[in-house]
C-alpha cells in the first residue's frame, strides 16, 4: 500500500483522504472551463464528489443541488466551499429557475436517481430515472453533462470472461430499476443527439468506502456470523474516491453524441474469496450458502484505463481498510447494496 494510509481514525480523516484531488484531475478540469453544477448531491457519493471538485478547482464555484432531506448536509457542504441549492428536480419550473441562476456552470454532473424501493414504487422510479433526465437534457442542453448510470443496464455475462464492454447492448434482466436506468441513458443520448450536448454516461459498478458498499456488506456478514449467499458470486468494485475522480475527469472527455463508459476496478472480485479474506483478518470462519452462478453483472474497463490508468486504490488496501473499520465499530450508512440480488427487484 505504498503511499496509502494504513487506515482512518474517523470519518473526517476518511473524507479528507477520499476528496484529495490528483494533479491529473486538476489538469483535466482545466480543459473543461466553467463552474460545476452537481445535480442530486444528496446520495452516498455526491457530497465527496462535490468537495473533491472544489478542492481541484478552488477558484471556481461548485454548486450542489438536492432536495436536502438531510438537513445537516447544506451546512457541511458550505463549510467546504460548496454552494448548496435546494431544488426539486421533478419540478420543471424549478429546474428552469436553476438554469437561469447558474449561467456560468457549464459543467454538469448528474447523480440523481432512485433504486431501493423501485419495485414497490415503479412510477416514482421511472419519473426520477427517466423523466428527470429528459428534462435536464433539454433544460441544460448548452452545457457538458456527465451522468451517472450503472452496470445494471447490461445483461449478466460469464464470470470467467473480461466483462461487458461498452459495445454490449443494454438489455438487462427484468425489473423496473435496471430498465429505467436504460431509459435514463436514452434520455441523455436523445438530448445529446438533438441539441449536440457533449456528454458521457458513467456505467458505475459498486463504489465503496468504509461505511457502505459490497466490501462493507461482506465484512459485516463475516464479522457478525451471518450467512452470505454466493449466488451472485462475483462483483466489480472501486474506491469511491477513484470513481468520483474519474467521473469529474470525464468532463474533459465528453463526446457528442453522449457515450457510455464503464467505471469500476480493473478485475472481478470473487465473493467467496472476499469472505475468506475478511475471515482471515477477523479470525472467523465465514458462513457461506448457495453456489456461484456462472454469470454476474461484470464489466470491462479497458476504455477507462486507457483514459485514466488503473484506479489508485487496489482491492487489498480496500479490504484492509474495511476490516479495520468494521472491527473498530466504525460508522455505517445502514444502506446495504443488495449485490446478491439476481431478479432485478430492489
Amino acid at each position: 500500500m505504498s503511499g496509502l494510509p494504513e487506515g482512518f481514525a474517523d470519518e473526517a480523516a476518511l473524507e479528507d483522504f477520499m476528496t484529495a484531488p490528483s494533479p491529473a484531475l486538476a489538469a483535466d478540469l482545466a480543459r473543461a472551463p466553467g463552474d460545476i453544477l452537481v445535480l442530486g448531491v444528496g446520495g452516498k457519493m455526491g457530497p465527496t464528489l462535490a468537495r473533491m471538485a472544489k478542492r481541484a478547482v478552488p477558484d471556481r464555484r461548485v454548486i450542489a443541488v438536492a432536495r436536502f432531506s438531510d438537513k445537516a448536509l447544506p451546512d457541511t457542504l458550505h463549510a467546504h466551499g460548496v454552494e448548496p441549492v435546494a431544488c426539486d428536480l421533478l419540478d420543471r419550473a424549478a429546474l428552469e429557475r436553476l438554469r437561469d441562476a447558474t449561467p456560468t456552470a457549464t459543467n454538469v454532473v448528474f447523480m440523481a436517481g432512485h433504486k431501493f424501493g423501485a419495485s414497490g414504487n415503479a412510477s416514482f422510479t421511472w419519473a426520477m430515472n427517466v423523466g428527470v433526465p429528459a428534462m435536464v437534457a433539454e433544460t441544460l442542453r448548452d452545457r457538458r453533462i456527465v451522468s451517472f448510470s450503472t452496470a445494471c443496464v447490461y445483461p449478466f455475462v460469464p464470470v470467467d470472461g473480461p466483462g461487458a464492454p461498452e459495445s454490449t447492448e443494454a438489455v438487462p434482466p427484468p425489473g423496473d430499476y435496471a430498465w429505467s436506468c436504460v431509459g435514463r441513458e436514452r434520455a441523455f443520448e436523445h438530448g445529446s443527439r438533438t441539441w449536440g450536448t457533449p456528454g458521457r454516461m458513467v456505467r458505475l459498478s459498486y463504489a465503496i468506502d468504509m461505511r457502505y458498499g459490497v466490501l462493507r456488506d461482506v465484512a459485516d456478514a463475516v464479522f457478525h456470523g451471518r450467512p452470505l449467499d454466493l449466488a451472485m458470486g462475483f462483483a466489480d468494485v472501486i474506491w469511491q474516491g477513484d470513481a468520483n475522480e474519474q467521473a469529474l475527469r470525464l468532463l474533459a472527455h465528453c463526446t457528442a453524441p453522449a457515450s457510455p463508459i464503464n467505471v469500476t476496478g480493473p478485475s472481478h472480485t470473487s465473493i467467496r474469496w472476499l469472505a475468506g479474506e475478511f475471515g482471515r483478518r477477523f479470525g472467523r470462519a465465514p458462513v457461506l450458502t448457495g453456489t456461484e452462478a456462472p454469470t454476474a453483472w461484470l464489466v470491462d474497463t479497458t476504455e477507462a484505463q486507457r483514459l485514466f490508468g488503473a484506479p489508485r486504490v487496489p482491492i487489498d488496501a480496500m479490504i484492509d481498510w474495511v476490516a479495520d473499520w468494521v472491527a473498530r465499530g466504525g460508522a455505517s450508512l445502514g444502506k446495504p447494496t443488495h449485490f446478491e440480488t439476481r431478479d432485478g427487484k430492489y
